[in-house]
Formats: structure tokens, C-alpha cells, sequence
């Protein structure tokens, strides 16, 4: 079966760190999809000779046909930075064209240009000492794109998806109200089916407090939240097991059978899948009329320009968006 060739577009994030290492790392295979890189030029240029990588990029043009491409070939939609860039040193001069290589790339993706976006790491802190409220990429590309977004990290066969994201601790179980619960599941459901191509997705609800709050002896989140939602969507035929207590939903046996795990907030489910599969792991954010992807990690400034950073996650996530690009 032929497949069209295909754009991606990839955003190196943070300049200072190892967005670009990464992109300069992974640019050095051949490519049978077409991958746009929406960066300065000479940033990436300078780090990719820094670090001894062959680097060939090509204007990207956009009237032309997507072609494949050869190692260390890349098409460059360039984005002049704010400010030249040190390897490891934050500068909040370039903050704004940070965000304007994720604008240009979710632009290309709403319009056809690109069949999926793959990010590498942002960092959060420097964005809002430039004055600039951002509280991350999902949350970015949600409002952008009018889409709803939900979190979602796949490592292998492992896939956990959140209810609340970025929020701090204190103030998740305010956040875990029936309408986002229930939101968040049908999505997770309605993507695993049309994006994942899983004809009857199995999802493990967790429960947000320990024992499942022990029939409300710990705590009434799942009695009076989450279990009328479970019931409700199961009403519809959907395929949702608990709310579960989070201690035993990860053994071998429990996830014989799961397609999704849905927890309730970011560290409930994060760590059990990163210590599973770090440095191959995806972010995949659902809920959103594109396709994007993102590695399983920060930007890491202490090891950008070193050549120390791992592509793998990056890897991964481009060939997830490949697939999940095609699906779209």
C-alpha cells in the first residue's frame, strides 16, 4: 500500500538547551517523510557544527511536493531568535520567538501544510520572566487550536493519560469535578479509537486518593465524583474499569488487558510510566483537531552542547507522529 509522502514539522523549543541538539542528532538519518524544522537557522546551524553533526537544511517551500530525504537533510522555516543563543544559558529575549516557531508550526498543522507537529522540551520559567503567562505547551496548542487538550505519555504498550495537568498539588482535587472527568475520558476514548486505531479501548480509572478512598473512609472524591461518571459512561457502552486504587493499577496483571490508564493528576500516573520507559517515551497531547507529539523530558541546559543528550525520546515521538500524522 502507498503512502504520500508527508510533512512534519518539528519546533527545537528552548534554544539554550537541548531542543536542538536533539533535532541536529536525529536529522542525521535519512527520513522517508519530509521533516520542516521552524528555527534560526544559524542557531541550529551553530550547534549541529558544534556538536560534529552534517547538516544540510534546504528552504522549506511550501508549494512544492513533500520529498524524502537524505541524512542530515532537513527543510528550514527559519524564525530569526531575539538574541544569539549560548548552549545552557536562558536569555528571556528569545521567549517570544520560542512561542512563535509553536504558533507557526500549529498554523501549518490546522492547515494542512503539516500532517503532525513534534515538539522538543520549552522551558516554562524563562517564558514568564519575559513576561509572557504560559503555563505550557498542551495548554498553548489548546488555545490555539480551540481544541480541549489532554495529556497523554506512551511508553511501548504503557499509555497514561491525565485528568489535571499543571496544577499544584493543593489545589488538583477542586480541579476533579464530574464534567472534566468525564470530558477527559471521552476524549482519551474517542482519540485511542480514531488517532490509535483501537476499536474498543479498556481504560483503568484511577482513583485520586489512596485505597480508592476505601468507600469513603479516605476521602469522597471517588463515591461522589468520579464513580457516577464511570457508571454513566459504561451506561453508554463504554469500556472504563474502576476508580482504582493508583498502588495496584501498574502491576503486570492489572495492565494484562488495558489499553489506557487514566489517572487524575500528573504525578499519580507520570513516574510509574517514566521509571517504565524514560527516554522512549511519547507525549501525545489528545483532544485537538492535529496531531502532536513531544519528548518525555526538560531542556536539560546542563547537557546542551555536550553532546551528551539522548535523541531517543525525540525519535520516538517523530515516528509517533508519523503514524498518528497518517491517521488524521
Amino acid at each position: 500500500m502507498h503512502h504520500p509522502i508527508r510533512r512534519i514539522a518539528l519546533t527545537p523549543g528552548e534554544p539554550a538547551g537541548i531542543g536542538p541538539d536533539l533535532i541536529a542528532a536525529i536529522a542525521a538519518s535519512p527520513s522517508p517523510i519530509e521533516r520542516v524544522v521552524i528555527a534560526d537557522r544559524d542557531m541550529l546551524c551553530a550547534r549541529a557544527t558544534a556538536l560534529g553533526h552534517d547538516l544540510a537544511p534546504y528552504p522549506f517551500d511550501p508549494t512544492a511536493s513533500p520529498r524524502a530525504q537524505a541524512a542530515g537533510e532537513i527543510a528550514l522555516d527559519h524564525i530569526a531568535s531575539g538574541a544569539t543563543v549560548e548552549a545552557g544559558q536562558l536569555d528571556p529575549r528569545n521567549a517570544r520567538y520560542v512561542l512563535d516557531t509553536l504558533a507557526r508550526a500549529v498554523d501549518g498543522c490546522l492547515d494542512g501544510r503539516f500532517a503532525a507537529m513534534v515538539t522538543a522540551p520549552v522551558h516554562k520559567g524563562v517564558i514568564n520572566d519575559a513576561g509572557i503567562p504560559f503555563t505550557g505547551h498542551t495548554e498553548f496548542l489548546g488555545e490555539r487550536t480551540g481544541g480541549d487538550p489532554v495529556m497523554m505519555l506512551v511508553a511501548e504498550d504503557l499509555r497514561v493519560a491525565l485528568v489535571t495537568t499543571h496544577l499544584p498539588l493543593r489545589a488538583v482535587p477542586d480541579a476533579i469535578t464530574r464534567e472534566r472527568v468525564e470530558r477527559v475520558a471521552r476524549t482519551l476514548q474517542r482519540d485511542l479509537r480514531q488517532r490509535f486505531g483501537i476499536e474498543r479501548p479498556r481504560i483503568a480509572v484511577l482513583g485520586l486518593n489512596p485505597h480508592a478512598g476505601e468507600g469513603g473512609h479516605l476521602g469522597t472524591e471517588e463515591r461522589d465524583v468520579i464513580e457516577p461518571v464511570l457508571a454513566a459512561l459504561r451506561a453508554e457502552g463504554i469500556d472504563v474499569a474502576g476508580p482504582l486504587p493508583a498502588d495496584t493499577a501498574f502491576t503486570p496483571r492489572a495492565l494484562a488487558g488495558t489499553d489506557a490508564v487514566l489517572a487524575m493528576y500528573h504525578d499519580q500516573g507520570l513516574p510509574v510510566l517514566k521509571y517504565a520507559g524514560f527516554g522512549r517515551a511519547v507525549n501525545v497531547t489528545l483532544g485537538l483537531p492535529i496531531a502532536r507529539t513531544s519528548v518525555d523530558h526538560g531542556t536539560a541546559l546542563e547537557l546542551a552542547g555536550t553532546g551528551r543528550a539522548e535523541s531517543g525520546s525525540l525519535h520516538a515521538a517523530l515516528e509517533l507522529a508519523i503514524r498518528l500524522g497518517g491517521q488524521a
